[in-house]
C-alpha cells in the first residue's frame, strides 16, 4: 500500500510462474525472475508431512530411507499429485514474495499447448488455492516467444520449439495466437532415461537419474562434433553387483539420444507440413527459435538445421524465456485491463 495525492492506493503484485516438470521459475513484475528451484517435494509417508521442497528435496532423490519419498508432483507438464503441487506452489509463491504481502497476487501460469481442459482446470484451481487472487493460463509456446523477445502481435510467422523437462512444444505463432502446434511428451527427462537405458544395455552399468543428467549436461550431444569429449561415469555393475567406473564418450551420448532427438525433429516436420505457405516462407526467412532447458543440449541446433534446411538458433536465455514471457503476459493483461477501465 502506498500514499498518493488521492490517499492510500493498493499496489498489486503480478507474478508469472513457469510450472515446469523439472523446475519452477517465478517472475515478479518489475523485478524479473526471482526464484528458480527444482519442482521436487520430499515427504514422510508415515506422517504425510512435507520434509523439504525445491533444491533441498532434489538432493534427496534416490537417497532417502523407506519412509521418506522425494517425488516430482508434475509429470510431463501436468499435475500428477494435486495436493503436493498445491503445497509446493504456496511455498514458492510465499518464498518469492516474502511474508509481508498486503494483497493476494495476480498470477499467470503457463501450461503445455496439448493439455486438456481438465488438466488446465487443475492448474488453475491449484494456483487459486495456493493464494492467487486472479489466475491466467497461458500456453508455453506463446510465453516462450514473448520471453525470447519476439513481437508476436505482428502478422508474421514465427516458429518456437520449447523443449522442457517433460514436454516439447512446437508452434507457429502469428498475430498473438498459435496457428499450428504440437506437444509431444519427449523432452529433457526422456534424454536422461535414454542415457540410463543405453548405459544398462551397452555397459551393463546401472546409473541414477542425477548421474544421467550430469552426463547429458557435461558431454551430451545430438550431432556429430569435431572434438570428442569423455567423462568417467560411476554406477553399479549389473553382472557383479559392485560399484564400477566407465569412460563414456560424447559420441555414445549422441547414439543414446538419437531416438529422442529424432522424434523432436519429426514433430517440427509435421508442424511445418501443416503451416500455411505464407507463414512457412516467413519461418524460412526468420529461422526457428529454441527455448527451454532441453535446447541447451549440444548440437541440437545443428541437427534441426541439417534436417529442415532452416536456420535454427537458441534464445538468449532459454532456461528463463518461458517464465519471463509468462510474467510479461501478466503485465500485458494488467495494461489491457487498465486501458479498458
Amino acid at each position: 500500500m502506498i500514499w498518493s495525492e488521492r490517499g492510500f492506493i493498493m499496489v498489486y503484485t503480478d507474478i508469472g510462474i513457469d510450472l515446469g516438470t523439472a523446475s519452477i521459475l517465478v517472475y515478479i513484475r518489475g523485478k524479473g525472475v526471482v526464484l528458480k528451484e527444482p519442482s521436487v517435494v520430499a515427504f514422510d509417508r508415515d506422517t504425510n508431512k512435507i520434509k523439504a521442497i525445491g533444491e533441498d528435496a532434489r538432493l534427496m532423490l534416490g537417497r532417502t530411507p523407506g519412509n521418506i519419498v522425494a517425488v516430482r508432483p508434475l509429470r510431463q507438464g501436468v499435475i500428477s499429485n494435486y495436493t503436493v503441487t498445491e503445497k509446493m506452489l504456496k511455498y514458492f509463491i510465499q518464498k518469492a514474495l516474502g511474508k509481508k504481502t498486503f494483497r493476494k497476487p495476480r498470477i499467470a501460469v503457463c501450461v503445455p499447448s496439448g493439455v486438456t481442459e481438465v488438466e488446465r482446470k487443475a492448474v488453475e484451481d491449484a494456483t487459486y488455492n495456493a493464494g492467487a487472487r486472479d489466475v491466467s493460463i497461458i500456453e508455453e509456446p506463446i510465453a516462450a516467444a514473448i520471453g525470447a523477445g519476439i513481437d508476436i502481435s505482428k502478422p508474421c510467422g514465427n516458429m518456437i520449439v520449447d523443449i522442457g523437462g517433460g514436454t516439447s512444444d512446437v508452434a507457429v505463432i502469428s498475430l498473438g495466437g498459435t496457428v499450428v502446434s504440437v506437444s509431444i511428451k519427449i523432452a529433457g527427462d526422456d534424454f536422461d532415461e535414454a542415457i540410463v537405458r543405453y548405459m544398462r544395455k551397452k555397459h551393463n552399468l546401472l546409473i541414477g537419474e542425477r548421474t544421467a543428467e550430469d552426463l547429458k549436461i557435461k558431454i551430451g550431444s545430438a550431432f556429430k562434433r569435431a572434438e570428442v569429449d569423455y567423462m568417467d561415469v560411476r554406477g553399479r555393475n549389473l553382472v557383479t553387483g559392485l560399484p564400477r567406473t566407465v569412460k563414456v564418450s560424447s559420441e555414445e551420448t549422441e547414439e543414446a539420444l538419437k531416438e529422442s532427438t529424432s522424434q523432436i525433429v519429426e514433430s517440427i516436420h509435421s508442424v511445418l507440413e501443416r503451416t500455411p505457405p505464407e507463414l512457412a516462407a516467413d519461418i524460412a526467412d526468420r529461422g526457428i527459435v529454441l527455448t527451454g532447458g532441453g535446447s541447451l543440449l549440444r548440437g541440437l541446433e545443428d541437427l534441426i538445421a541439417d534436417k529442415t534446411g532452416i536456420n535454427t538458433m537458441t534464445a538468449e536465455d532459454p532456461m528463463t524465456a518461458v517464465a519471463i514471457g509468462t510474467g510479461k503476459y501478466v503485465e500485458f493483461l494488467a495494461g489491457y485491463k487498465e486501458e479498458i477501465n
